[in-house]
């Protein structure tokens, strides 16, 4: 099984988990929301804190660690109608332009779920990790 250290606080993790999860036909991941923190170190004591609130995580069955855009492209892999995307997610310049978009949105998430109305800001300061 595969398995991705997510944060529970970010809307666009939320949907990611959501969307995932309706297309896991067949079972393939779960997902550890690094918020519980003691859940996940105790099972994967090898992730550090802060690397996991600045990436989602994916965790393989062969060991692998691997996080952001790789850690996504991953997932597409366990999904019967994700493996046509992550197909495409190998062919030339995608794993440039997939860090560079997945960088860019994972360091802005918390700013973009104040767009979305989620409340994830207090007396007007967003959490940023």
């Amino acid at each position: 099984m595969t398995t991705a250290i997510f944060d529970g606080n970010c809307v666009l993790c939320q949907q990611t988990r959501r969307i995932v999860n309706a297309l896991d036909w067949l079972h393939r991941v779960e997902f550890l929301d690094v918020q519980q923190w003691d859940q996940v170190s105790a099972r994967y004591p090898q992730v550090d804190y802060n690397a996991a609130m600045g990436a989602m995580h994916v965790m393989t069955d062969d060991g692998q660690m691997l996080p952001g855009f790789a850690g996504v492209r991953r997932l597409m892999r366990d999904l019967p109608l994700g493996y046509p995307l992550w197909l495409l997610l190998h062919l030339p310049g995608m794993t440039w332009l997939g860090n560079k978009v997945y960088g860019f949105i994972a360091k802005h998430r918390y700013q973009i779920n104040k767009l979305f109305g989620a409340p994830v800001c207090e007396n007007g300061v967003c959490k940023v990790h």
